[in-house]
């Protein structure tokens, strides 16, 4: 497969499974020829940052620092195929960057079939794929050429070991059986009593439980007797030394007291150096102070008397304050009655102003006269119906009297 069908940026629904993972191979690719162009040393500690992994530019975590660290990686590896380009900065244009980068790699030979805004994240196969082919620009500049890989060599027998491996085989041998010697002149140098004691136990095995008779108080003296002997014996050679022994403990003192003169002889030229260059500082220092002092001598008075100014004017300020704030109240006060002065003042004026009234009394008088005229109606016709009533009565009267009269006619 060559280089421009690893690189394919189109549409990949028809192509196997294994090419969705392919821009994990050529970001691994790129990391490898990044290190074979000694990044690490002249890009890393230029920028102060650590080592890029492996899958920086395939999954994408922070789109700033990625897009800032791909522009920055761009820019190195198009300066190493001696071409110039100045180091981006956070704050540059990205659209511009960007451009630029693409013209460099056009420059290469590399055709590009996709849109420059891919590559702002910073990450993704468009970011991998320009960084792969700038480094190998980068590559091809410096004359860099693939060797063919040589596998080891594999080694069936013993026979076949070198001479260095044979040496330090021995040598591990010796320093094993040193050790071993070492550890059983210690062992030998020292009473197995736990050993006799296994001895005596595996010979005379006994066939039913074991007691003592023995009393404790005589228990307890063969004890302190046998103490003494089960202490740790030293070969002759070694001399330790007592801790009582007050000769021991001089020839310590003596011993410190050496290192301490030798010591102090050797830092006691750079003590007094220090001293020197810390009196001469202090002397400097002071004078400074007095030269300081009688040149701002004017300008501290100043100061003094400008601070009393301050420190009356501030008292009268506070005076004054306290009179503003009363009288401020009283203002409020003051504005409150008068605010609530003009809004009866306003309902009075309405009131005054308003017709309503008027008209309700016309529309009541209007109403009333209306009655009136219905009550007088009514009146009227009482009055025709009660003289109605007393004309009949009357009438009736007169009928009876005349009934009554004709008999004694």
């Amino acid at each position: 497969m060559s280089l421009e069908e690893e690189h394919v940026l189109a549409d990949t629904s028809d192509a196997g499974p294994g090419l969705e993972y392919m821009l994990y191979v050529t970001m691994e690719e790129l990391h490898d020829k990044l290190n074979l162009l000694n990044y690490d040393v002249e890009f890393v500690r230029d920028l102060k940052m650590k080592p890029l992994s492996r899958l920086y530019f395939v999954i994408p975590t922070n789109p700033g620092e990625q897009f800032y660290l791909f522009t920055s990686l761009a820019a190195w590896l198009i300066r190493k195929t001696n071409r110039q380009l100045e180091q981006p900065q956070e704050y540059d244009d990205p659209n511009s960057t960007i451009a630029s980068i693409l013209d460099n790699l056009r420059a290469t030979g590399t055709s590009v079939n996709f849109p420059p805004n891919k590559l702002k994240q910073g990450c993704g196969q468009q970011a991998v794929f320009v960084l792969d082919r700038l480094a190998d620009a980068a590559l091809k500049s410096t004359s860099f050429l693939w060797h063919k890989p040589e596998p080891p060599v594999e080694l069936d027998h013993e026979e076949d070991v070198p001479v260095e491996d044979e040496s330090e085989l021995l040598l591990e041998r010796v320093e094993e059986d040193m050790a071993a010697d070492y550890s059983d002149d210690e062992e030998e140098t020292l009473l197995r009593i736990e050993d006799l004691a296994i001895q005596n136990i595996e010979t005379q095995k006994p066939d039913e439980i074991l007691e003592s008779n023995t009393n404790f108080e005589n228990w307890k003296l063969e004890l302190e007797r046998v103490i003494p002997q089960l202490k740790k014996t030293l070969p002759d050679h070694v001399i330790v030394a007592d801790s009582r022994d007050w000769r021991s403990r001089l020839d310590q003192m003596q011993q410190h007291r050496e290192g301490i003169d030798g010591a102090l002889a050797t830092a006691r030229a750079q003590l007094d150096k220090l001293h020197t260059d810390i009196s001469q500082t202090l002397e400097k220092m002071s004078s400074r102070e007095k030269y300081l002092n009688t040149q701002l001598e004017t300008y501290l008075v100043q100061y003094r008397s400008l601070q009393d100014d301050f420190s009356r004017v501030s008292t009268q300020y506070r005076q004054v304050s306290g009179g503003v704030t009363e009288r401020s109240r009283t203002l409020a006060h003051v504005t409150e009655e008068l605010e609530s002065i003009k809004q009866e003042m306003e309902e009075w004026g309405t009131s005054m102003t308003d017709r309503t009234p008027l008209v309700n009394v016309k529309k009541c008088l209007s109403r009333m006269k209306e009655e009136v005229k219905l009550m007088d109606v009514r009146i009227g016709v009482l009055e025709h119906s009660l003289l109605q009533a007393r004309l009949k009565d009357k009438s009736q009267f007169q009928q009876d009297i005349s009934g009554l009269l004709q008999p004694l006619d």
